[in-house]
């Protein structure tokens, strides 16, 4: 991939394609819309950043598998804390999952998000 510095366009249009990173149980809408669209991957894939977009679904996540950031560009997530604590995302939100952080995972409306991953 590129080693040049370059802009993330967070509606990458007919370059999304099809993910399977959540459960279809998971979904709880008869759609089963999952996207994602990667902008730069290491070599080893330890660092990814990319756009992900997903229909409402809902998963609880013992330990979250990866360290990401997070922007929201549409739709809305509710994330749930062990303690009861809820935080809700929109449009124009960024924010951070520790990897092995336990959460339970809401899209409440279609999401699309630009991410970095770090493993």
């Amino acid at each position: 991939m590129s080693q040049t510095p370059f802009r993330i366009d967070p509606s990458p249009g007919s370059s999304m394609g099809p993910s399977t990173l959540t459960e279809a149980e998971a979904f709880t809408t008869d759609d089963t819309t999952e996207l994602n669209h990667t902008h730069f991957a290491t070599a080893d894939e330890s660092v990814l950043t990319g756009t992900w977009e997903c229909a409402p679904c809902r998963e609880e996540i013992d330990a979250y598998p990866v360290h990401e950031m997070m922007t929201v560009v549409e739709g809305h997530l509710r994330l749930t804390h062990p303690d009861g604590k809820i935080e809700e995302f929109g449009p124009g939100d960024t924010f951070f999952i520790a990897k092995g952080a336990p959460v339970i995972w809401e899209i409440t409306k279609r999401l699309r998000k630009i991410y970095m991953i770090v493993e």
